[in-house]
């Protein structure tokens, strides 16, 4: 991985676009990201395809099809209760009728507008989005994917990580060198994905909770315990990094400031770990309070600060969903070392 801070474009450029969509994707290249992020799932015939989540009701206009509105169940994910309508449930050719809208829409009513303008994407199409942008380029564009609840679709006969796995050796991108990274909250999965593929893998890690994985087995170790440096060590045995919570590396105190560093980055570098940290966002809701400018949530505020900040503290790398701020600070920062 590369020594200077890598700007991965989160879902492409979902600040400015629909997220996980062809023009978001398009749009993070375009400005400069060196990785952009998928998210995938799987439909009823096994295809993976790019959502944030498996449950599709709020991100496409699914509702709006009276063709569908049996399909409309109530689900437990991860051992939480979700209703609505769901990848695992729909083959591909019916999850390409549906057209993608806004997840978020008070925070980005600019993306209102474009509601129903853009199909769901496979992830061999978001494979080709990065291979075709890259004739010509001496760095080619990444593909930073997620395994969205490998456990989960296991447990439906629809294993992720088979799936994944055929895509890349199908597209021949399964080796040394191509410039892939697989990411997991969970962490079976990536043990069993380090015995299958070359390719890095980094251990995502939150806040709060604990890998489903672990939970379902009963084992006791949460995201907390994962920082701590005999855990670190157990990841680095088959991880090449960790993707941690922002605030996992950079503390906010109780008036949501910025506080200080902690010793994650430290400790995963000593391990050989590198480090890529998850949201970096520019509207007011997402920020520090320090950094906020004015009252509106969904305005920016002093994002650049936010990003030379974490830049600051050691981080290999940002998923950010504002390519162009997270390159222009990035340039910031380096002109200053």
């Amino acid at each position: 991985m590369s020594p200077t801070p890598i700007v991965i474009g989160h879902r492409g450029v979902p600040g400015e676009r629909l997220e996980h969509t062809r023009p978001s994707y398009l749009l993070a290249i375009e400005q400069g990201c060196d990785y952009i992020e998928p998210d995938v799932v799987s439909t009823k015939d096994g295809v993976l395809v790019v959502r944030h989540e498996n449950d599709i009701g709020g991100t496409t206009d699914v509702a709006a099809h009276p063709e569908f509105a049996d399909r409309k169940v109530s689900k437990f994910v991860d051992g939480v209760a979700h209703t609505g309508w769901f990848t695992e449930d729909f083959t591909l050719e019916e999850i390409k009728t549906l057209r993608v809208r806004e997840r978020l829409p008070q925070l980005r009513p600019q993306n209102i507008r474009l509601a129903r303008t853009e199909q769901i994407l496979t992830f061999d199409e978001v494979l080709d989005i990065a291979a075709e942008a890259s004739v010509g380029r001496d760095e080619p564009i990444g593909v930073y994917v997620e395994t969205k609840h490998p456990t989960y679709f296991h447990g439906i006969g629809l294993d992720l990580d088979d799936l994944l796995i055929a895509a890349l050796e199908r597209r021949g991108v399964n080796h040394r060198g191509a410039k892939i990274i697989i990411q997991s909250m969970e962490t079976a999965n990536l043990r069993g994905l380090r015995e299958r593929t070359p390719l890095d893998l980094v251990q995502l890690m939150d806040r709060q909770g604990a890998p489903y994985d672990l939970v379902l087995a009963g084992d006791p170790r949460t995201y907390r315990h994962m920082r701590k440096p005999a855990e670190l060590e157990k990841v680095a045995a088959y991880a090449n990094g960790i993707g941690p919570n922002k605030s996992q590396v950079i503390r906010r105190d109780v008036m949501g400031r910025l506080a200080g560093e902690t010793k994650l980055v430290r400790r995963a570098h000593r391990l050989g770990l590198v480090v890529h940290v998850w949201t970096m966002r520019s509207e007011n809701n997402f920020l520090p309070t320090n950094l906020r400018l004015g009252r509106d949530k969904a305005a920016r505020g002093d994002a650049v600060g936010e990003y030379l900040a974490f830049f600051n503290a050691g981080v290999d790398g940002v998923f950010s969903d504002f390519t162009q701020t997270a390159v222009a600070s990035r340039a910031k920062w380096l002109e200053s070392q």
